[in-house]
């Protein structure tokens, strides 16, 4: 009989960690990984001891970045990788330079992003024209915040597939363990937030993605999972202006302040060890706006 002392494979005597990805097994890309919740996300796989990660960024100083961060940790771990995420061309070489150097990437988490906010109708109180939102504008965002990330997605669980063939490994078995692992990053605007048609739209598509490369991925062993972070200390918050977030932002956040990149990582690297997590994890400090 099993039951609560201990015997025959009771829980209390299984290995703790059995069911944990090992992130030291693997290797990682990150987009927008030279700021934001992108680096943070970076440093936090590097001390969670990941084999190496993709660094990959428009900034000119995510060489320099990832320099530093590499004579800090005491290993070359953090690779960089400058250009355009949507890039099809960039990226199909990032994932080959990486494979041919490390072996299959089976970590994604695409957090570069961009915002153009502005109301989608506007009205010259003067003249009583209609200004509409620019369409380019609106595909620029989507290419970059919805787009990008789910082929990065993707072509992280071809890099896992195309190994798992490699070794003649069919279909996955639960008793391999998790072979990888994506985390998209949503936001709090997926919920509809005003002044951000294209960034909403784009944050509410990823929601779907999610959803359909987890159904689909779990074939070859790989996850897929969903952050949606509350408003962060990043560059793209802080151009709000203080007076606006002080205003508009932190009085609805119970928190009563921006939350730290540090803590959004620190999330993200939970879902990665975590193998029970899936779907979607809110980290909005709090986030309750008013109509």
């Amino acid at each position: 009989m099993s039951g609560t002392n201990g015997h025959n494979g009771s829980s209390e005597w299984r290995d703790e960690n059995s069911h944990r990805l090992e992130m030291s097994k693997h290797v990682a890309v990150v987009t927008g990984g030279a700021r934001g919740i992108g680096r943070a996300v970076c440093l936090a796989m590097a001390r969670e001891g990941v084999r190496a990660v993709a660094v990959v960024d428009q900034l000119e100083d995510v060489a320099s970045f990832t320099d530093k961060a590499n004579e800090r940790f005491g290993r070359k771990v953090l690779v960089p990788f400058q250009g355009d995420v949507t890039d099809s061309d960039f990226r199909r070489h990032v994932f080959s330079e990486m494979q041919s150097l490390y072996g299959a990437v089976s970590i994604c988490v695409p957090a570069a992003g961009i915002t153009r906010d502005r109301l989608a109708v506007k009205i010259d109180r003067e003249t009583g024209e209609v200004d509409l939102y620019d369409e380019d504008m609106f595909n620029r965002v989507i290419g970059v915040d919805l787009t990008a990330p789910i082929f990065w997605g993707i072509e992280t669980i071809g890099s896992v597939a195309q190994e798992r063939h490699n070794k003649n490994s069919g279909k996955w078995n639960p008793e391999e363990g998790v072979q990888g692992c994506i985390i998209l990053i949503g936001s709090v605007s997926s919920a509809g937030n005003k002044g951000q048609i294209s960034y909403a739209t784009a944050k509410s598509g990823l929601e779907g993605a999610q959803a359909t490369l987890a159904a689909e991925a779990i074939f070859h062993g790989v996850r897929c999972a969903i952050i949606h972070p509350g408003f962060t200390d990043t560059a793209m918050v802080r151009a709000m202006g203080t007076d606006y977030i002080a205003k508009n932002v932190l009085p609805q956040t119970q928190l009563r302040r921006l939350i730290h990149p540090e803590e959004i990582a620190d999330a993200v690297c939970f879902m990665i060890r975590n193998s029970t997590v899936s779907g979607q994890l809110w980290a909005d400090a709090g986030w309750h706006p008013t109509a």
